[in-house]
């Protein structure tokens, strides 16, 4: 049989024109893929639909904006040129007229202008930008461009550059609209926020820095921070940057926060690792905010200092046993804690570990460890709490959270199997996409830019 399928426009003063032939096909039922149309015949009509759609939508538009806008006369043309608008049914070519200055106006601006220039500014069509940004974001460039190739009627959506850019332009655009960075985020006075309403909950956000290869030093790596904001009563928002090159870190997590309805009587705890850069992101954003040192990394450590002592008890098993017991008693104080007898007991054990006339390979190793520990632990005092007393309240202790925003954030995209080397722009602009759209704002952001995409979603 043969299928030919017409498009019928009108126009708004009413008048339809003629049927035009947009597609016609062959088909033969024989076997199941020969039932309804394949992907090339879909993507054929698609763009065959499209091209005519956009050209009448255009031939109007130019149409409208012919006439000089203060006193109504026509104003001559002087040619055209060819612009391509990229949409998801296919790269459209479009004419678009070149107009002469109207004679009543300044003879300040250029002598021409083209309509279509205030129509399309970007030669994109913002939903297209949406899934291009949205898919760029979850999978490689490469990837996100060969999908848009195979499934929708794009020809340049197989150039993965072409796809980078248009992402990084979207984050871009993002940035531009953060507030200032401040050194405080905190307003207000103590009286004012005690008349407030009572927030709902508390908000516990969990930091943690992880690496990816850097690309202009391809031997070295850089630091991106990631986190996972939950308050008890909305929505998860992601947050991300590359701190060596963020200039706003703190205005960007305060805007995650005040995006969740942050309150400067609301109770905020910061779970992170106790990195100075992190450390540092967190302090005067809120009036009621704590910072705790994760549990998660405390054992980490102690878990590495017990595998160094399970080796010295293997030449000394007197002294390899008086190590484990002094960690376990560490350990012990810390869950509990208390921050006093612990930092006591952790200079203890550095000094038995000095002692130690072992012939042990890994001995520089371990007296090193076990002063980085001391450090750790000391530097980070004033975050230390009493975690099995909050553990039996059923409150978070520990950054498990940020572990597995970091796996989901970072090494699913930037790193693991997919071995990418980034600048620190590239990384840290498309952190703003992936944020974006693993929790969901992603789409309202472009609702807010393009107020006709909110209709379609």
């Amino acid at each position: 049989m043969r299928i030919k399928i017409l498009l019928q426009i009108t126009g708004d003063d009413g008048a339809a024109a003629v049927a035009e032939e947009v597609a016609a096909f062959e088909k033969v039922t024989e076997r199941p893929e020969d039932l309804g149309l394949s992907i090339a015949e879909g993507k054929t009509l698609l763009a065959a639909v499209q091209q005519r759609t956009i050209d009448a939508q255009v031939a109007s538009w130019t149409e409208l904006h012919r006439c000089c806008e203060a006193c109504g006369q026509r104003r001559p043309s002087k040619g055209s040129h060819n612009v391509v608008f990229l949409t998801l049914f296919g790269d459209v070519r479009i004419a678009s007229p070149r107009l002469h200055r109207c004679r009543c106006q300044s003879t300040d601006g250029p002598a021409t202008e083209s309509p279509l220039q205030t129509l399309i500014p970007d030669h994109i069509a913002p939903e297209r930008l949406y899934l291009e940004t949205r898919w760029a974001s979850l999978v490689p460039y490469a990837a996100a461009a060969d999908l848009l190739a195979d499934v929708l009627p794009v020809t340049s959506g197989a150039n993965a550059t072409t796809l980078r850019e248009h992402v990084l332009h979207v984050a871009e655009r993002a940035e531009a609209e953060l507030a200032e960075e401040r050194p405080c985020f905190i307003e207000g006075c103590p009286a004012d926020w005690a008349g407030m309403p009572i927030p709902e909950g508390r908000i516990v956000v969990g930091l943690d820095g992880g690496y990816v290869r850097d690309w202009q030093d391809r031997k070295t790596n850089f630091e991106v921070i990631v986190g996972r904001s939950v308050p008890e009563d909305r929505d998860a928002r992601y947050v991300g940057l590359v701190h060596s090159y963020d200039c706003k870190p703190k205005c960007r997590l305060f805007d995650v926060l005040k995006s969740q309805g942050l309150q400067p009587n609301q109770d905020v705890t910061f779970l992170t690792d106790g990195g100075e850069e992190i450390r540092a992101l967190t302090e005067l954003l809120t009036p009621e905010s704590e910072h705790v040192l994760d549990w998660f990394h405390i054992t980490m450590r102690v878990m590495v200092l017990e595998l160094y002592a399970r080796g010295v008890a293997h030449l000394d098993a007197t002294a390899g046993q008086r190590l484990l017991d002094s960690l376990e008693s560490i350990k012990w104080l810390l869950w509990h804690g208390n921050q006093h007898r612990s930092r006591q007991e952790i200079e203890f054990f550095e000094t038995d570990v000095d002692g130690l006339k072992l012939d042990y390979a890994y001995l520089g190793k371990f007296l090193r460890a076990a002063h980085e520990f001391a450090v750790y632990i000391t530097s980070n005092t004033g975050s230390l709490i009493n975690y099995g007393e909050r553990y039996r309240a059923g409150e978070r202790i520990s950054s498990c959270l940020a572990e597995s925003t970091v796996n989901a954030v970072i090494s699913k995209r930037f790193a693991k199997r997919q071995q990418m080397q980034w600048t620190k722009r590239g990384a840290h602009l498309l952190l703003q996409a992936r944020t974006r759209a693993l929790d969901g704002t992603l789409r309202p952001l472009f609702e807010r830019w393009y107020p006709g995409l909110a209709n379609d979603n």
